[in-house]
């Protein structure tokens, strides 16, 4: 006996029916990349970009390693350098061995303008800024390199007068070169000395322009008018389908007996489908070969001046990708540090709505985030970048790629293909998202580099 004159909850909960959610994931974000980005469908697998014919260029960075307590360049990497694109192995590894270290102190000058330049330098980690003389006297900023940016390497081949002067703006590490060794191996070399030759009568070449188209105009009476014709690259680079794929498994005994009100195999799939899709933004971003941060060309990389990310470095973004800008994309974290350096100056960004949620803007861009942006060296104390691009096939800018059609879709550019069932009553599932992103012209994308997003303010 006890002393209840009605039914407990516990027991009433016997003959109850629940209210239950779909299967929630903390790893789905709004995928803005994936939103922003227009698809083109692809018909047949491979995607080609025709362009005009360009003057080659390189990265524009040359990598180095650390052998103990000493840095090195990689030689295959002395490559970026126009004369010694096609210098063999062993000349590579010889000059690369006659680079020394040096270390330099925050505010130190490392060339003065209008010195001699005897040595190229170039920045194993650390920041410094270009500096010059403007036309009426005043101290004008040309530009701030980082790690492997080297400086100035016309003036160091054509020993001529450098051009500016590069102060530190931290503390640092460089490697230097010294023309003499240069000059001794160009002695020994005559391929190299002939490579050498023709850099040096290149006055006015711009390496990554495009070739000119010969025009004429302004003229009066009857002239000869120039002929010309538009050349193509040799060799357009084409995108192929990239993948995420994984093996769904569902008994059939839970299919079967546990698929009310919520379809079992239909909640695995969408799960799923989550995580591939999640999985195609990252790829998208940091994919070595075709990622958006890896697909940034040479003169389009900005590095940011004092290391938070400010109203200025984004404007540097914006004078880079100016034809149309679409979006910037960084982390949340990044974003947050850009809020707090417009606060410290007074300027707050203008807070929009886009794809249903309200973005900060800058210059009327929206900043979208995206956890996938990574840190170099730890998220805690680490650098990470920012992302301008300008989007559209129309507007020469990034797209994305999917296939037109496959097997089995339950997405576009997503298939669930049923493999069966197995000795065990398991039912397989082969998910699989196709997918890439083209850059349609180099100027569509900018890259703010070495940003730091651990500086804070006291604003009492």
């Amino acid at each position: 006996m006890n002393d209840r004159m009605t039914l407990a909850p516990d027991a009433a909960r016997q003959l109850a029916t629940t209210t239950k959610t779909t299967p929630q994931m903390r790893g789905i974000t709004p995928r803005y990349l994936l939103r922003a980005l227009p698809w083109v469908d692809v018909e047949s697998g491979v995607f080609r970009v025709n362009r005009r014919r360009t003057y080659v260029l390189g990265d524009d960075r040359l990598s180095t390693y650390q052998d103990g307590d000493t840095h090195r360049v990689i030689p295959g990497d002395l490559r970026e350098l126009p004369y010694l694109r096609e210098a063999d192995d062993a000349l590579l590894t010889e000059l690369a061995a006659e680079f020394t270290t040096m270390t330099f102190d925050t505010g130190q000058v490392l060339a003065d303008g209008g010195d001699m330049t005897d040595r190229l330098l170039v920045i194993v980690q650390g920041r410094a800024e270009k500096r010059a003389r403007g036309r009426y006297g005043e101290d004008a900023l040309l530009e701030v390199v980082g790690d492997g940016q080297f400086f100035d390497l016309d003036a160091w081949t054509r020993s001529a007068p450098m051009p500016y002067r590069v102060t530190a703006l931290t503390p640092g590490t460089a490697l230097c070169l010294d023309r003499a060794a240069l000059a001794r191996l160009g002695e020994g070399e005559p391929a190299l000395r002939a490579a050498m030759d023709a850099y040096l009568a290149s006055d006015g070449v711009l390496p990554g322009g495009e070739v000119p188209v010969d025009l004429s105009s302004g003229h009066s009476g009857e002239p000869d008018l120039p002929a010309t014709y538009v050349d193509y690259e040799d060799e357009p680079r084409e995108y192929h389908m990239n993948l995420a794929q994984t093996v769904l498994r569902v008994h059939t005994r839970v299919s079967d007996l546990y698929n009310g009100p919520i379809d079992q195999v239909r909640a695995q799939a969408n799960l799923t489908a989550h995580a591939l899709r999640e999985r195609q933004e990252a790829t998208l971003l940091n994919h070595p070969e075709y990622g958006l941060f890896n697909s940034v060309a040479p003169g389009q990389r900005v590095q940011a001046r004092n290391g938070a990310p400010t109203p200025d470095d984004l404007d540097e973004l914006l004078t880079r990708v100016w034809k149309q800008p679409s979006y910037f994309l960084a982390h949340p974290r990044t974003i947050a540090a850009f809020g707090r350096e417009c606060t410290r100056r007074g300027v707050p960004p203008v807070i929009d709505t886009s794809f249903g949620s309200p973005l900060l803007t800058w210059r009327g861009v929206p900043l979208l985030p995206s956890d996938k942006v990574r840190f170099s060296g730890g998220a805690e104390t680490g650098t990470t970048e920012i992302l301008l691009m300008r989007v559209g096939e129309a507007e020469q800018g990034v797209v994305g790629l999917r296939p037109a059609s496959v097997a089995d879709e339950m997405e576009p550019g997503l298939s669930m293909r049923n493999m069966g069932v197995d000795k065990k009553g398991i039912t397989s599932f082969l998910m699989t998202a196709y997918f890439n992103a083209a850059v349609l012209v180099e100027d569509a994308l900018a890259v703010l580099q070495n940003v730091e997003v651990s500086r804070y303010h006291d604003y009492s």
